[in-house]
């Protein structure tokens, strides 16, 4: 019997990824932190029984991560493979997250390498040069520019990724089944109150009146401690309303004045 599939697709996300993966179409999923993206990839290479190679930018990420590095053992100098050589050897499905956090040059190997010819020159390895089997596909995600530590794709890199899938936080009806999926015996009242509560900060930080947007982990994560005998303002406050201390007291005090309108009615 078939494992039921904890990812919802509310948007036929699957459906257009099938089809870039038949065609050989590089695709970049466009969305904010906590809308699923991760959880998508990862879905979709289950789905298609593929192994999945991944690798999460940030600022460390170098291109040894990405090409690999010599090595010396027993006196003779060898070749550790990074991930993107492997994963074009191999023809794995690559999985690029958070691209647009990573550094120049180490997007211009990637750009090297997801170009039309799909070859990878290796310099670390005296020149060796490495072709992308034909079944290699790759997926990246970027982060609005308004995120931390994210910076605007060059545009060569950005047409590597012809397919373009937009996720945001779905629709608060399914994002209630979202929560069901994980969660199958939650409370509908309070689970649906914690969702519209996190909507409601989500559209505050959309429009930077605040700093911070909760993702769909959170309401996740409130449910669960509802179905613990928590309640559901004590829930609110752990999960969706404590995170704004960073930011200070009037940050906080935006946030608790909006989760006490929402659970004293």
């Amino acid at each position: 019997m078939m494992e039921e599939q904890q990812y919802l697709d509310w948007n036929n996300s699957f459906e257009i990824l099938d089809k870039a993966h038949e065609e050989g179409i590089f695709v970049l999923i466009i969305g904010p932190k906590g809308t699923g993206k991760t959880s998508l990839v990862r879905e979709y290479a289950k789905r298609k029984s593929v192994q999945l190679e991944s690798i999460n930018f940030s600022l460390r990420t170098r291109e040894s991560h990405l090409v690999g590095t010599k090595n010396l053992t027993d006196g003779s100098i060898g070749f550790d493979e990074g991930i993107l050589v492997k994963s074009m050897k191999e023809g794995n499905m690559l999985y690029l997250d958070e691209i647009n956090a990573a550094e120049a040059d180490v997007l211009l190997r990637l750009d090297e390498a997801l170009d039309d010819r799909r070859q990878l020159v290796l310099k670390e390895s005296d020149g060796e040069m490495i072709n992308a089997k034909e079944s290699w596909f790759v997926v990246a995600t970027i982060n609005p520019l308004t995120h931390v530590g994210t910076k605007e794709l060059p545009p060569q890199l950005l047409s590597r990724f012809p397919v373009r899938l937009r996720l945001d936080y779905p629709p608060e009806e399914v994002e209630f089944e979202i929560v069901k999926k994980h969660l199958p015996n939650a409370d509908e009242q309070s689970t649906k109150q914690g969702i519209k509560l996190a909507n409601t900060l989500r559209q505050a930080a959309a429009v930077e009146e605040l700093y911070y947007s909760p993702s769909l982990r959170e309401t996740i994560a409130y449910a669960k401690l509802v179905q613990n005998e928590t309640t559901p303002k004590d829930a609110a406050q752990i999960v969706f309303g404590n995170v704004y201390a960073q930011w200070g007291s009037i940050e906080v005090q935006k946030v608790n004045d909006i989760i006490t309108s929402m659970y004293e009615k």
